[in-house]
């Protein structure tokens, strides 16, 4: 459920903006936002099911390190979409990306809190930013795949990222800031992909 309180409310923004905040791409960035409110998503099925993803892992000889817990964002133009995907997950054939792997496959979400969109935000534009909790688990550097035939899944692996370039920020074009700063998810089964890969659970909205 949703739970507006005040005192908590002004925490859980102090939580929610210093999470963005030590999450920045860009340091100027640090200056460029104003976060209002925040809403604590409180969904138990996920908060259990990323549980038992981490344990699952764990049994599977996963490291400590595989199996932290880091946060990623997703943007949203309205508060319905936001609040949509906290009550029903992140969901495949959700994402228009596709050059770290086969969106109806997997889910994206990015990396950074301030480059959540392939177009700048104009001065004045609002939005709703998703915090999500995610566990990366096993983590495969691709390349990125510009063609129709996708990437698939990794075996053995649950997270794609980009080959991370040298290119200094400003060279680099916000479209491909932000392609590159994805980290494309995914859980995979027998041969199947999960519908709502475990290992993400939306936290807050902010």
């Amino acid at each position: 459920g949703f739970h507006p309180e005040s005192e908590e409310s002004s925490s859980l923004l102090q939580t929610a903006v210093s999470v963005l905040q030590s999450f920045y791409l860009d340091s100027t960035s640090q200056d460029g936002f104003q976060y209002s409110q925040a809403i604590l998503v409180e969904n138990d099925v996920f908060l259990s099911e990323l549980r038992a993803f981490a344990q699952a892992k764990e049994a599977a000889g996963y490291s400590h390190e595989e199996l932290e817990e880091t946060f990623a964002f997703l943007l949203f133009d309205n508060e319905k979409e936001a609040k949509e995907v906290c009550q029903r997950g992140l969901r495949v054939n959700s994402s228009s990306i596709s050059t770290l792997g086969d969106p109806a496959k997997g889910v994206y979400i990015s990396k950074y809190a301030d480059c959540l969109h392939p177009r700048p935000w104009y001065h004045g534009k609002s939005g709703y930013i998703v915090i999500c909790k995610l566990i990366k688990g096993k983590v495969k550097v691709v390349s990125e795949n510009y063609t129709t035939s996708y990437t698939c899944p990794s075996p053995g692996y649950d997270c794609h990222i980009a080959l991370s370039r040298n290119d200094t920020p400003s060279k680099t074009s916000r479209c491909q800031a932000f392609q590159q700063s994805q980290y494309y998810v995914y859980e995979v089964s027998d041969g199947s992909a999960a519908e709502r890969p475990r290992q993400i659970c939306p936290y807050i909205i902010i």
